[in-house]
């Protein structure tokens, strides 16, 4: 890759949104070949104390964590723990009970019969009916609201047997939305494995890849390296700080209520570099540094579409919400997976495997041209600015040879 070309990447993150006083910092990293070829962090973990970033800054991954959860279902899975077409009921009976949204209120809704059950599969791919409550006005959203289904006291038990009584947004398996279905996956992970989630993730996941600084909660003693995070009103174009990097942050647990929602969809803080070794393992078919945590088959399957007919979430789901191009992207185990460059306005390569996060970071792992980039900020929400394809589309310039 051409070292003149990547500079240009953060020339242009300064010039146009550390300059500008649009992100507090931007942190970009790009591996090809298994080797980094391009490391740079920029800016502040802090607009009021102007510390710099660093290599090791500790972000807010937010939804970049269902990969994870999504590795840890199919380490599962490859136990014989999981079958991906059998029904979530199966492990969580109240599932059994789901009724789907037809019309009415949010007071009084019109409900019928699941046409076929929830199956785990759906869970992964954002078939199964289940939706956020910050994507729109529809009623069902509406009940996840009233009810509090994503609060962080409660548990991952306690949101399921709360979502076993909301209707589901549409029939299991015949469109694609963005929802909690990933936080249900996690809990099925514990079920199978006799585990909490976070004992799973650092048991299984984070120290055989050496990832040190990746989890649900962030010690004090690692508070100097946290990131604040500020959010964009998205008419106003304000910008507020939505949770300082200090004590008291609700990722800061000591002397606190211990943390009890271990939200696989959401929930982990992580650096560069452990995030690097979590694509590293990805990239090299399951394996890192001689530790293997899935199949070469298994990831192979992972990192492809699974989406009906070869459909993309465009083409199943509403332009409501995603952290990827719905457009030209299928989805697979995890995350999403480019099926048509073209429709990437950009380039790109088919089989490109990616995902982000509420606060605009952003992985892509492309086989074909064997480059990881990956890219940390922390600003609320994700479709602030455009600074993900104008990562890849710096990225992909830079590629020469």
């Amino acid at each position: 890759m051409s070292r003149e070309r990547l500079d240009r990447i953060p020339e242009f993150y300064r010039k146009n949104y550390l300059d500008t006083k649009k992100l507090p910092n931007i942190s970009t990293l790009v591996a090809r070949g298994g080797e980094v070829v391009h490391l740079s962090c920029q800016g502040v973990k802090d607009w009021d104390t102007g510390e710099p970033v660093t290599a090791d800054t500790i972000y807010r991954i937010y939804s970049m964590t269902k990969p994870v959860t999504s590795v840890a279902a199919m380490m599962c899975f490859e136990e014989g723990l999981l079958r991906l077409e059998h029904p979530v009921s199966r492990y969580i009976p109240s599932f059994k009970k789901l009724k789907v949204w037809k019309g009415g209120t949010a007071d009084a809704p019109e409900l019928v019969d699941c046409e076929q059950e929830m199956m785990v599969k759906d869970l992964f791919l954002h078939t199964s009916g289940l939706t956020y409550d910050f994507l729109g006005l529809h009623p069902v959203e509406k009940l996840y609201i009233d009810k509090k289904v994503i609060r962080k006291n409660h548990s991952l038990a306690d949101m399921c047997e709360m979502l076993s009584d909301i209707p589901l947004l549409f029939q299991p398996g015949t469109r694609w939305n963005y929802s909690v279905a990933i936080d249900v996956l996690g809990h099925l992970v514990e079920i199978v494995s006799g585990q909490s989630l976070d004992e799973f993730f650092r048991t299984r996941i984070f120290e055989p890849l050496g990832m040190v600084d990746t989890g649900f909660t962030i010690p004090t003693s690692k508070l100097d390296r946290f990131a604040s995070c500020y959010a964009r009103n998205p008419l106003t174009k304000e910008i507020t700080l939505a949770d300082k990097g200090d004590e008291t942050s609700s990722y800061c647990r000591e002397g606190k209520d211990p943390q009890r929602l271990l939200s696989g969809g959401g929930g982990l803080v992580s650096t560069l570099s452990d995030y690097l070794n979590f694509c590293r393992m990805l990239a090299g078919g399951g394996e890192l540094n001689d530790v293997r945590l899935l199949s070469p088959k298994t990831v192979e399957y992972m990192m492809s579409n699974h989406l009906p007919g070869g459909s993309t979430m465009g083409g199943m789901g509403d332009e409501m919400f995603s952290e990827s191009n719905m457009a030209g992207n299928g989805f697979g185990l995890g995350g999403a997976v480019v099926v048509d460059p073209i429709l990437m306005n950009q380039p790109s390569s088919e089989g490109t495997f990616s995902w982000g996060g509420l606060a605009s970071t952003f992985f892509w792992i492309d086989p074909e041209e064997d480059m990881i980039g990956i890219q940390m900020t922390q600003m609320i929400p994700s479709s602030s600015y455009p600074i993900r394809p104008q990562f890849q589309q710096l990225a992909y310039a830079s590629i020469i040879v």
